[in-house]
């Protein structure tokens, strides 16, 4: 936040950014190196880049997923096999189909209409990762009843403001957040997003554009500048 002091030291920091109009969602990532491995970050964004030239109706995601493999392979790295890239609806950032980040035997023909965001990562660890025992990032699952007074204002408060949208627990205002927000996970109201690690504590780079698949090719909807 605005008022953080801390710093980064010798890290990867990556920026992970989703916005909506009406619960049309973009989501987008840039990584800034800060631990002295700049070809990490060129690696996520080439494959990026080569993903995107590839996108169009009646594409494999198989077919990207090997493009990024292979581009991230030449940089001397890893992919991260089970991170993929996914699908975009209307108040859903996570939705199918998956959009793999390693060659995969059978993929998802992509279709005019789609919505998807590509996101390469790329590791000088083992290229898995595994979550960790921290969570910030919260979505909403269904409502259910709730007998706390708080959860239940809290589970109207999550319902008003961002629908089925993921939503930071600092965000959340009223009595006992914690409390209530411990409720709705437990009656199954809310679902986490943990933070991801590398299993090795191994750096990771990101990139990230979403793209709607046009007759002939593709937008990217996260940069002014970029269509295919």
């Amino acid at each position: 936040g605005p008022k953080d002091e801390s710093c980064f030291g010798e890290s990867m920091v990556k920026l992970d950014v989703g916005v909506h109009l009406d619960g049309y969602v973009a989501d987008c990532a840039i990584t800034i190196d800060l631990s002295g491995h700049p070809d990490l970050t060129e690696a996520s964004k080439a494959a990026l880049e080569a993903a995107l030239e590839l996108v169009a109706p009646g594409v494999s995601t198989a077919k990207i997923g090997a493009a990024i493999e292979e581009t991230i392979e030449g940089y001397g790295y890893k992919p991260v096999s089970n991170l993929t890239g996914h699908g975009l609806s209307r108040y859903v950032a996570h939705d199918d189909p998956q959009i793999p980040n390693r060659a995969v035997e059978k993929g998802v023909i992509l279709k005019e209409g789609d919505v998807i965001a590509i996101e390469p990562f790329a590791t000088n660890g083992s290229g898995r990762i595994s979550e960790a025992p921290i969570n910030e990032i919260y979505g909403f699952s269904a409502p259910r009843p709730v007998r706390q007074p708080q959860a239940r204002a809290l589970m109207k408060q999550i319902q008003e403001l961002y629908k089925t949208l993921p939503f930071a627990r600092r965000w959340l205002v009223g009595e006992r957040v914690d409390f209530a927000l411990m409720q709705l996970q437990k009656c199954g109201v809310v679902h986490r997003y943990p933070v991801l690690w590398e299993v090795e504590g191994a750096l990771v780079s990101q990139a990230e554009h979403t793209v709607v698949i046009l007759e002939d090719g593709c937008e990217v909807t996260t940069t002014a500048a970029r269509s295919t």
